[in-house]
Formats: structure tokens, C-alpha cells, sequence
């Protein structure tokens, strides 16, 4: 298996990911992008893919393969000088072009599949095999290639057990989960070993009426592939490449006159194909030199050279390759990059980025529900903090709602019609997070699109400012922190001059600050500044009595989430959830309901015990025990072991994320992944 490493998390690389996902030959070893938030980035986190901002962050003797799918030539070349020689470096037109010949392949599949009227006269002539059970696993029905695979014949499989012919197929498993199982590799009684795809066959009304798989000999499959050595085959499919890549591509024979030029190069040149086949490489010049012709004189290749072209004097980025089969040079191949949509894109990325950050905050008091004596003190104290401009610190485990309490102070102050800004401490390196916080002036920060950025206390400014997780800021932050705190100004890096900020600091922790300071991991001075209005959050299991009420509120929030109409929870359900301790709290609880709803059936209006999946409120706080039940899937017995295990693990750390992932021989992000999953944050 070879490890493939993704750069780009926008619309392509979420393609080139969601398709990786499905193969068992390449192993995603993770997705790099600048933007936390991107499409590919947000994938990779639900799959537990490890992410970063920087590709030198994955050691490159571990990537076998790279996806650049960032448009970047520049980081192209910068990606081939990193990483080591027998590295593949996949451009991300090509990456496109792969994704869509599977979409292509999988649309005609369909296609075909529809045509009921040839299905028997298809169902023989393929040379895939293809083989169906009922709902008892047993035969009905099986084609000529399926046959010849399994060296049977087709009658005397008909109405057979399926595990008589392939002893380790898991159809009966399809039928009974209804999850379609694509490219698995299967070893045959007789040795051979076959790659196959299982899928539910689903009835008019709906309902699971048996399974069925496509498969072939992988022999039969790289046999194949050696004979198709035809050089029109070949051509063809070269042609059909070039003319569905977006890029711009020009082809040019030995002598540099014009072979092939795709749609893409028609619009973003100007210039007709009559303009361009047998016409010398430099026509489409309108300022600069001919690269092919460059490429053809030297035999090496072009890259990032800026040229205007067509008629319209267009802007463009041109790489130019020769072409050079048995030593012998055939002539070249040109890919052109637009700068004017490069531009637009990174104008759009700036203000999506813009927007999320200055996103309002979301809930108020009337949003947290707390009847207990100590949630009412919390509330009450909040409430106080909301009417000063007072530093505050909100103390408590995780899940019990610091985040909220944050967003309540905001709405309630004088503050709530300026912005509200969140960031988590803990999610980002050190040298992330300061560049975030404080921005930077021009030149300061390799790589840099901008040229200068303001930071988040600047975005802030006449708004509040929450800061989770401050007991893991490093050093140095908590020194220019203190700075913000004590003269009300914060500086950029690279930056003289300071900039005056009005804002208000809510800042939270899960960690015992008082050890942090015995230890010297904190500033005594920023504690103090920090914990001049403490606010202690009780945990779950200190306030049961609320157990009800927020019940009722997280099933008004799920049944938006999911579309379902749950009305209540039975008497039985809420008593098992009342006998549990929540270590995880209110987070845990909604994902133990989240889980609850996706049991329901969608007409079911009252949540009962049957749904509550019990392995969940099964750890055992003592010993990191967990009681499993023989009968249970083995996925969900695998979830709870390691549900078990990250709690126990949090809990020696004393809550420190930090020290837990370190404990436990992962990556922080991979951590805070697990603990979202498990409702333990």
C-alpha cells in the first residue's frame, strides 16, 4: 500500500479524497492547507486523516505520492525539491481528469443497468462476475463469468447457500446492513483472487430484498491492461484527457507546429483551433517567446514562465515538457494557467475567510438551562461579569458549556452589536496561533498571500474575544497576551508600532491552573489578570436535576439537524440517563442522543430506552473497563473499548489535552477528533 499525501483542500482535493477514501491500495497519510476550515480539511478530520497548514510537517520519506491540487506551479516545483526523488508528484489537472473518468465509468455502469430489456444477453457477455442472494444467503442468481471464476457451473449454484462456493463473502452482511461495499479484495477457494464490489438489492417498496456483487480476476484485469499497448488506443485516450482537463493544453510536433489545443485553451486564449494545428508554436504569442520552442531546442522542460497570449493579450502562466519516446524527441506539451481566475479565487478565499471570522455570537442566558443551585450561581455571576468590562475565566470540564457561557456574556453586554471572535488555543501550532491572534506585517511570514494581515484582536476591536483553552498557550504567547491585557495594544509580528485594541477577554480552561503555575507553565501575573472574575461551570453529574430539561432542549435542536419530530424521551430512557456520570457532560449527552435519533424510525415520536445505545454509558470510571455485550457489532465493541480508553487516558492527564495526546502516541488534532466522536469533550 502507498502513501498518498493531498495539498489543496478546496473543491478538488475533497474529490481526489472522497475517491482515495474508497481504494484499498492508497493510504491518505494526510491533507495540507492553509485554511483549517476547507472542504478536504473538514473530511480528513471526520476520517481521523492527520491535517496540517505546511507539507514539511509530514516526513517525506513516508509520502509515496502527491496531489497539488492548488493550482500553485510554484508550489509545484517546491513540492518536487522536498520531497525525495522517487516521489510521484501528481499536478492536480491530471488529479481532475482521474476523477472524472471515475465518475464517467460509474454513470455508465448505471446506465447500462437500467437497460432491463438486454439485461440477460449483458448479464452472460460481461466479463465481470456477478452473483446475488436472497434475503437466507442463498443463490438466485449467478452469470457465465461468476461461474467460470469459481469453476462451477450455473445450475448447480442456484439455490445454494452462498458460503458453499465463496466461504468468506460477506453478502449475507450486506443484505443485513444495506451499506454498499466497494473494490474489496476476496481470495477464492481455488487460489484466485478476485476484487469485488457488494451492493443491496432494494425492492419498489423499499425494502432490503438481498445483496448482490460484481467481481473479477485481478489476473484477468493486469492481462488486460499489458494487451492494450495499441498506439491509436493510446492517442485516443490521450486526446480524451486533454479535451475534459480545465487547463489550457497546446500540443506541438518535432518541428514546433501546432497538433492538438483542447476547449480550455480556445477560451482562455482566444485563438480557434484553425488559428493554431500546423501553425508554428509562437501564433499564439503576443508577448514573450515561444516556450515549445524553447522546450524543443533544449529537451528540457519549462515551468512558470509568464507570457501574454491571444488576441486579448491575456495573462498566463505556461509549463512546457518535451515529449520524448526512446530517446528520440516527438515533440512537446503545454499547460496554461490563467492568472486572472487565480486572482478571483484567492480574492474569494480572503472573503470566505473574512466572513467566518466575524461571525456574531450564537446564544444567550435564555439559551443555557441550569434549575441547580450551583448552575444558578454560574448564571448569576455571568450575568454580573456581562454588565463590567471585567476579564473573565470560565472554569470547568470539558463539554459543560464554557463556549456557551462565552457567547451569553457577549450577547448580554453593551458589547453584543460588535463582533464576536473564538479561537481554541489548543488547535493551532504556536506559530500559527500568534500570526492568527496578532497578524503580521508584509514580508514577515514566508508564503504569504497578502503581504500584511490583521490580527484577531484587531478584528475584535469593540467586541469580545474568546479564548478556549487558555491554559495551553506557550510562553511567549502568554507574555504578548499579557501585553494586550496590561496596555490595551497589541503589535504584529514584524511590526514597530502598536496598535491600540478595546477588547473584551473571555477567556476558558479545562486544567488545573493553580498546578500550572506551581510548575511553572504559567504566568503568575496573567493569571491574575485572567481570574479576576472567575466563573466556575458544575459539571453534569453535580446538576442531574437538569438532565430533563436539556434533554428536551437537545431533541428541539437534533430534530432540526436530522428533519425528525421527536416529541419526548420515555420515563425509562431519562432514568438511564439520569444513573450515568457524564464524564463527557453536556456534549456527551447530545451525542448519546445524536446516536438515539439515528436508531429511530423516521415516524417515531418518543425516544425510548431500545434506542439508547446502553455500550455507550458503559465505561467503567474505575479501571477503564468496559462492559461489552457479546451480541454487539464488532465496530460498536472496537468504539467503546476506545471510548474507555481516551477517558481514562484524559483523566490521569488531569483534562490536559496535551499531555493526554502525548500519552497516548497521537497527534493533538487526531485527539480532539476522537473526543468529539465520543462525546468527551
Amino acid at each position: 500500500m502507498q502513501n498518498v499525501l493531498i495539498v489543496g483542500g478546496g473543491v478538488g482535493g475533497s474529490a481526489i479524497l472522497s475517491t482515495l477514501l474508497e481504494s484499498d491500495y492508497l493510504h491518505v497519510q494526510g491533507v495540507v492547507d492553509l485554511i483549517l476550515d476547507a472542504p478536504a480539511i473538514t473530511t480528513a478530520k471526520s476520517h481521523g486523516i492527520a491535517v496540517a497548514t505546511d507539507y514539511r510537517e509530514f516526513n517525506k520519506s513516508d509520502i509515496d505520492i502527491v496531489f497539488n491540487v492548488t493550482g500553485s506551479d510554484t508550489l509545484y516545483q517546491d513540492l518536487k525539491g522536498y520531497f525525495l526523488k522517487n516521489t510521484v508528484i501528481i499536478p492536480g489537472s491530471l488529479a481532475n481528469v482521474l476523477v472524472r473518468l471515475l465518475e464517467e465509468k460509474e454513470h455508465f455502469i448505471s446506465q447500462l443497468s437500467k437497460e432491463s430489456h438486454r439485461e440477460k444477453i449483458i448479464f452472460n457477455s460481461i466479463e465481470e462476475g456477478m452473483i446475488g442472494i436472497d434475503k437466507t444467503s442463498h443463490i438466485t442468481f449467478i452469470n457465465k463469468s461468476a461461474a467460470r471464476m469459481l469453476e462451477v457451473t450455473v445450475e448447480e449454484t442456484i439455490g445454494k447457500h452462498i458460503h458453499e462456493f465463496i466461504s468468506l463473502s460477506e453478502l449475507p452482511r450486506t443484505y443485513e446492513t444495506g451499506r454498499v461495499e466497494l473494490n474489496k479484495e476476496l481470495q477464492l477457494r481455488n487460489g484466485a483472487k478476485i476484487v469485488t464490489s457488494r451492493f443491496p438489492m432494494i425492492g419498489d417498496d423499499g425494502e432490503i430484498i438481498g445483496a448482490f456483487a460484481v467481481f473479477k480476476d485481478i489476473t484477468e484485469v493486469v492481462a488486460l491492461a499489458e494487451e492494450i499497448t495499441d498506439l491509436k488506443e493510446i492517442q485516443t485516450m490521450l486526446e480524451a484527457i486533454i479535451q475534459s482537463s480545465d487547463d489550457a493544453i497546446s500540443v506541438v510536433d518535432e518541428k514546433g507546429n501546432g497538433l492538438l489545443v483542447n476547449p480550455a485553451y480556445t477560451r482562455i486564449t482566444g485563438l480557434q483551433m484553425k488559428d493554431v494545428i500546423g501553425h508554428p508554436a509562437s501564433a499564439d504569442i503576443s508577448e514573450g517567446e515561444s516556450m515549445h520552442l524553447k522546450a524543443l531546442q533544449t529537451r528540457k522542460p519549462v515551468r512558470g514562465v509568464n507570457l501574454k497570449v491571444g488576441p486579448a493579450n491575456r495573462e498566463v502562466i505556461v509549463n512546457v515538457a518535451p515529449i520524448i519516446v526512446d530517446n528520440k524527441l516527438k515533440g512537446s506539451v503545454g499547460v496554461i494557467h490563467d492568472t486572472t481566475e487565480i486572482r478571483s479565487l484567492m480574492k474569494e478565499l480572503d472573503r470566505a475567510r473574512s466572513i467566518i471570522r466575524t461571525l456574531e455570537s450564537k446564544y444567550t442566558f435564555d439559551d443555557i438551562i441550569g434549575l441547580s443551585s450551583e448552575m444558578q450561581l454560574s448564571l448569576q455571576q455571568a450575568k454580573l461579569a456581562a454588565q463590567t468590562l471585567v476579564t473573565v475565566l470560565l472554569r470547568g470540564e470539558s463539554g459543560t458549556g464554557k463556549e456557551l457561557f462565552a457567547h451569553a456574556i457577549h450577547s448580554a453586554s453593551e458589547r453584543k452589536y460588535n463582533k464576536f471572535v473564538r479561537v481554541n488555543c489548543a488547535a493551532l501550532s504556536e506559530e500559527l496561533l500568534d500570526s492568527e491572534l496578532f497578524g503580521y506585517e508584509e514580508g514577515t511570514i514566508p508564503g504569504s498571500r497578502t503581504g500584511k494581515k490583521r490580527g484577531l484582536f484587531e478584528e475584535a476591536n469593540n467586541g469580545s474575544i474568546f479564548l478556549d483553552e487558555i491554559g495551553e498557550l506557550s510562553p511567549m504567547l502568554q507574555s504578548k497576551l499579557l501585553r494586550v491585557l496590561q496596555e490595551h495594544e497589541t503589535l504584529r509580528i514584524g511590526g514597530s508600532k502598536p496598535i491600540p485594541v478595546n477588547v473584551r477577554v473571555i477567556a476558558s480552561t479545562n486544567a488545573n491552573m493553580e498546578k500550572a503555575l506551581l510548575e511553572g507553565r504559567f504566568r503568575e501575573d496573567l493569571y491574575y489578570r485572567l481570574n479576576r472574575m472567575p466563573i466556575l461551570i458544575p459539571p453534569l453529574r453535580n446538576r442531574k436535576q437538569d438532565i430533563p430539561r436539556i434533554t428536551e432542549r437537545l431533541l428541539l435542536k437534533l430534530n432540526q439537524e436530522y428533519g425528525r419530530s421527536v416529541e419526548s424521551i420515555s420515563d425509562k430512557a431519562l432514568q438511564y440517563l439520569r444513573v450515568y456520570d457524564w464524564p463527557g457532560n453536556v456534549r456527551e449527552l447530545e451525542n448519546v442522543l445524536s446516536r438515539s435519533m439515528i436508531f429511530m424510525q423516521m415516524n417515531d415520536r418518543v425516544l425510548t430506552e431500545e434506542h439508547i445505545p446502553l455500550n455507550m454509558l458503559k465505561v467503567a470510571e474505575a479501571k477503564n473497563e468496559v462492559l461489552i455485550q457479546s451480541s454487539m457489532p464488532l465496530q460498536e465493541q472496537l468504539d467503546t473499548v476506545e471510548r474507555g480508553i481516551l477517558h481514562h487516558a484524559l483523566k490521569q492527564a488531569g483534562g490536559n489535552k496535551s499531555k493526554t495526546a502525548k500519552q497516548l502516541e497521537i497527534s493533538l488534532r487526531t485527539l480532539y477528533y476522537k473526543l468529539e466522536k465520543y462525546g468527551l469533550m
